[in-house]
């Protein structure tokens, strides 16, 4: 079949992640506008997301993520990678080739909408907390396949939400105390403790 000029050849390759029940499939274009993150834990999340309902149709399949230009799956105990990273890689592969839509448009309208009022909202302690997040903590978790975002900050305690590879991840705890946890408290003294939801 003949690639249309609109869409550039699609390329798929595989990047491990400190998790190891997951595995990124980062794609040769930006699927997604930087900054946006869609994280589906079970079959019935994935309403506005075509991809991520049809992986789940894979028994193996227990979490899917989105990102920038990759997706993130996570599996089961009861397969290993090397059985099953092909097939997963072709079926997205032919999924984004087919046209079919990856997300649909309301769900990204959505998080545009979600994300507004927070945006120039929250005390100076939270504006400080985000931008810490933003700069220094984002990036290496985007890395690893997954995203961090904050959830609420009270009485000492920060709340983040651990999405995609950082969820279910034996590292992902060990990540938040040793690392996260101390920069913040090295950068925020009013941090006492980073406790993770969404693990």
């Amino acid at each position: 079949m003949e690639q249309t000029n609109t869409q550039p050849p699609v390329n798929i390759y595989l990047e491990s992640n400190p998790n190891p029940n997951s595995m990124k499939f980062v794609v040769n274009f930006m699927l997604f506008p930087e900054g946006f993150s869609f994280d589906f834990p079970t079959k019935e999340s994935t309403e506005q997301a075509p991809l991520a309902a049809e992986l789940f149709n894979f028994d193996y399949v227990t979490r899917v993520f989105y990102m920038n230009n990759f997706i993130t799956v996570t599996k089961s105990e009861s397969k290993e990678w090397i059985e099953i990273q092909d097939e997963i890689k072709n079926f997205i592969k032919d999924f984004i080739i087919s046209g079919k839509e990856v997300l649909l448009e309301s769900a990204l309208q959505e998080q545009v909408d979600d994300d507004a009022p927070t945006a120039e909202g929250g005390s100076d302690i939270e504006v400080k907390i985000k931008q810490i997040l933003e700069e220094y903590v984002k990036p290496a978790v985007e890395q690893d396949g997954g995203a961090i975002a904050f959830s609420s900050f009270a009485e000492g305690t920060l709340h983040l939400d651990m999405q995609g590879a950082c969820s279910g991840c034996p590292s992902s705890t060990v990540t938040l105390k040793a690392g996260i946890e101390n920069l913040m408290k090295r950068m925020v003294p009013e941090v006492k403790e980073v406790v993770a939801e969404g693990v």
